[in-house]
Formats: C-alpha cells, sequence, structure tokens
C-alpha cells in the first residue's frame, strides 16, 4: 500500500465488536457491499461519485488521488472479490469476509459509518479474515509440493502485475523455491534475479539490534544500561537517564521518527553518516514515559547506531560490515550511497491510476534516503537473508540464548509482539522484520523450530505481503502435526 493507501485505512478508529441481532441488515453491512461493489467495478468516475456523495466530511478530506488509488489497487492486487459473509457486525461498523477473485485469498473489510441516516462513510479498513478462511488451510503433504504451490501462486500475482521481486523459501539453509520476477529497472528492462539487491525498509534494525546483542555478550552494555552512559544530553539530560538500552529495542523508549519535516525539506544528500541523521532527531522528545507504551519508533533504532558508535569507536557502517555481514557471509548487503555506482540495485516503483482508470508507475528515487541506515534504508538480496537467519540460528553472530532472548516477546515493557529488534508471533513462533514504503516491500520469516526460513523482497510498494501471507499459510500446512 502506499501512504495515501494508509491515510483511508487509518481513519477505521480501533474498537470492540458487539454482535447484532439483525446481521447483514445495519446500514454499515450495506455501506460495506457498496464498497464491495465499487471495487469489484472500479473506474475513476465511479470513484469520485461515490466518495462525493457517501463518505463522512473527514473522508471527504483526503486527496482524492488517494480514494482512487485505494480502490482501483484493491481491484488490481484482488481481481475484485466475492462477498462471502458478514464476519461482525456492531452498531455503525461491519466487517465482511470476502474471497479474492484473483488468488481465491480470503481477506476482511470493515466499514463504519456515522451514526444517522444517511450513514456516510467514516472508516475502511483491512482485518484478519476468520470462519470460512480458517476452514480453506491448505493440506501440504511435501516440501516439492509447497514449492509448486508457491510457484503457481507468485506466477498469478506476475501475471497480473502486482508483483516484482525475489522469493527464497530454504530449509536448514538449502533452498525449496527460489524466483525471481518483473524488472529491476523499467527504464531499461533490467529483469529481477535472485542476487538482484532490494531496499530493506526497516529490515535494517535486525543487523541494529543483533550488533547490540554482540556487544552485550562482550560486557561492552547491557540491555538495562541507561541511555545517559552513552549520550548523556540525548534528548534531554532527564530523558537519556530514563531510556534503557532496552527500551530502544523494544519501540518502548516514547522516542518517535527522525524521518520528519525538516528530513521533507531537506537535500536527502545531506544524512550519510549516523551523526547526520542524529541531526534530524535532536528536537526529538519522550511521548511517554519509557516501558510504558508500545511505538514503533525509528528514532531509538537510529539511536542505538549512535550507541555502537560510541561502544565501539568505530564508524557504524564499517563496524556492522565487520561484524554481521562479513560473519555471516552476505556478500550482496550494506547501506550503499546511491549517488554512487552500486551493480544489480533493483529501483522501487509505486503504483499510480490515471484519469482514466490506466495505471502507470512512479519511481521512488526521490522519495527515500540517501544512505540507509541503523533504522532502515539498506540494501540486500534473497539469498544474503536466508544467510543472515542461518549464521543466526547456528551461534554465529550471538550465543543460543541471546537469540532466543532477541526474539522473544518483552511484556515487560509492555512489547507483547516484539522482541529485541525482531517481530514475534507469539502463537505461530515466526520471527524476523518486514520493510516498507513507496517503492519497498519487504519480509523475512524464520519460523522456529521447523527449519524453514523464507525470504520475500519486492521493488512494488506493498509486493510482498500476500506472497508473505501464503507462505506462512502453506510452512502452517506443512508443519501441521498429523493424527
Amino acid at each position: 500500500m502506499t501512504a495515501r493507501h494508509v491515510l483511508v485505512s487509518a481513519a477505521i478508529v480501533a474498537g470492540a465488536f458487539t454482535m447484532s441481532p439483525r446481521q447483514g441488515t445495519s446500514p454499515a453491512t450495506k455501506r460495506a457491499r457498496e464498497v464491495v461493489a465499487l471495487i469489484n467495478t472500479a473506474t475513476p468516475a465511479a470513484i469520485r461519485a461515490y466518495v462525493d456523495s457517501a463518505f463522512a466530511g473527514r473522508m471527504r478530506s483526503l486527496p482524492m488521488g488517494a480514494h482512487i488509488d485505494f480502490f482501483m489497487g484493491q481491484h488490481e492486487q484482488s481481481g475484485g472479490f466475492d462477498w462471502v459473509e458478514v464476519q461482525e457486525e456492531a452498531q455503525g461498523r461491519t466487517t465482511a469476509l470476502l474471497k479474492q477473485k484473483l488468488t481465491g485469498d480470503y481477506t476482511a473489510i470493515s466499514v463504519q459509518v456515522e451514526p444517522s441516516a444517511p450513514y456516510r462513510i467514516a472508516g475502511i479498513g483491512g482485518r484478519p479474515p476468520r470462519a470460512k478462511a480458517a476452514a480453506a488451510a491448505p493440506s501440504v503433504s511435501s516440501d516439492a509440493e509447497m514449492a509448486e504451490a508457491i510457484k503457481q501462486y507468485v506466477t498469478t500475482l506476475v501475471k497480473a502485475d502486482v508483483f516484482s521481486g525475489a522469493v527464497l523459501l530454504a530449509k536448514d539453509g538449502k533452498p525449496i523455491y527460489a524466483g525471481a520476477f518483473g524488472e529491476a529497472n523499467k527504464d531499461f528492462d533490467v529483469p529481477n534475479k535472485l542476487d538482484t539487491k532490494f531496499n530493506l525498509g526497516s529490515m535494517n534494525k535486525m543487523f541494529t539490534s543483533v550488533t547490540i546483542a554482540q556487544l552485550v555478550e562482550q560486557g561492552k552494555l547491557s540491555y538495562d544500561d541507561p541511555l545517559s552512559k552513552f549520550l548523556p544530553g540525548f534528548p534531554s539530560a532527564e530523558a537519556a537517564k530514563k531510556i534503557r538500552i532496552k527500551h530502544l529495542l523494544t519501540h518502548t523508549s516514547g522516542l518517535g521518527s527522525y524521518f520528519n519535516d525538516e528530513f521533507e525539506r531537506s537535500s536527502r544528500a545531506r544524512f550519510r553518516t549516523v551523526d547526520d541523521m542524529m541531526q534530524l532527531a535532536k528536537g526529538d522528545s519522550l511521548a511517554f514515559e519509557p516501558g510504558t507504551q508500545w511505538s514503533y519508533s525509528n528514532t531509538g533504532m537510529l539511536v542505538l547506531g549512535k550507541v555502537i558508535e560510541v561502544v565501539t569507536k568505530q564508524d557504524y557502517f564499517d563496524y556492522v560490515r565487520e561484524h554481521l555481514s562479513k560473519a555471516a557471509g552476505m556478500v550482496s548487503t550494506d547501506a550503499y550511497e546511491l549517488d554512487r555506482v552500486n551493480p544489480n540495485l533493483a529501483v522501487g516503483y509505486q503504483r499510480e491510476f490515471r484519469d482514466d482508470g490506466s495505471k502507470t508507475f512512479r519511481n521512488n528515487i526521490f522519495m527515500h534516503v540517501m544512505r540507509g541506515g541503523p533504522a532502515g534504508g539498506g540494501y540486500s538480496t534473497v539469498e544474503d537473508l536466508v544467510r543472515f537467519a542461518e549464521a543466526l540460528k547456528a551461534g554465529k553472530l550471538v550465543s543460543a540464548a541471546t537469540f532466543e532472548l532477541m526474539t522473544t516477546p518483552k511484556p515487560e515493557v509492555n512489547s507483547p509482539g516484539y522482541g529485541y529488534g525482531f517481530s514475534v508471533d507469539p502463537e505461530t513462533k515466526v520471527v524476523g522484520h518486514s520493510g516498507g514504503f513507496p517503492g519497498i516491500s519487504s519480509n523475512l520469516d524464520i519460523f522456529k523450530g521447523t527449519g524453514y526460513v523464507a525470504v520475500v523482497m519486492s521493488n512494488y510498494g506493498g509486493g510482498s505481503q500476500p506472497v508473505v501471507e501464503k507462505i506462512r499459510s502453506l510452512v502452517k500446512a506443512r508443519t501441521r502435526p498429523t493424527t
């Protein structure tokens, strides 16, 4: 999804559902059916007319281009939807279970309406599919069968031009399925390959966190150390005493994002070192007391990069290159400076729609950073990321105990779904990280205890997510205990 799509989805207000005795007949359900019908027959003219007549003021205030991209994008990615059933219904809100015509996947969409007639739409957003979706879980009897299912699924997406990138599923470090699709550079018709370097987005956070863990193992710092021990004045003397290393690792520090208004107004060429990036963060302050809430923080991970420099007395990029990339055998991974010559780098593309409904692409060259850093923006390949995962599991980067510590939830600091630099699903034991931005969509999944590792990297915004979810469902089916 693009940033503008997120704006549309973000208009949904979170809240608990209560079942309605007249399920399926509420104003919200009627509007949900209209939304699905509009997605299925999407044209810019119809979208404009519907937004003007059926959307509430807050939704209408969003750029019309955002609405057009959202509805047209939903149509393209799904091939249209079949209405399955009402998943949940409450006063003013309905969640409908849908089936994608393109892939057969189940999804759910939530529509919220105003409390009085004409019940204009106040928000639209995605929800996890339930009920019949669970009954459609795949049955997989072999790795070869799983590989064929991935191949067919990705090929379907590629034919619809909703995926461009590379996919690698491995077990115990050996590829089960590998494929590359689409173009790394549309201007010159350069195809993507398995060794194409894709932007990592936020996946760099894993590298920063593992490097911090190495320093902890060496006794050079502690997860409980206050930030003041290394940066006594950031963001202020008082705040530095409250923030602990573990808060920075878990997004519970209260710091925000240094990708702020100054960054948007500035030349990207200004920001190449950790100190350059820290200049953007110097006005940050705590949004809450450290350890009391969870809020995704690019600034927190950037600060950890500076801590690494203070502790090691080395440049962050040099240190990570030597102690992580080289140690893991990652030969095509770095925070490349984009005004240099960098072989095999994919250009990122974001889908847009013209007034006549035809699709076009805009590259992201002038949107993202000139050079990635501790919080994200570097480059890697699907093969290198499997090497990274295998090195972690084999104890080549940190000990087995530390790897386990990093990839378990941290409820004691209000981080139930994130460990030390790794996303964590406590139920499935899948750990890793994703990265997203216009023209960037990457993900690493380590299926703990199974030997499986999956990497999906796309140079289409939002492109990796359907493939990620498909592989997760297949691996889950493959590793499901038999009775």
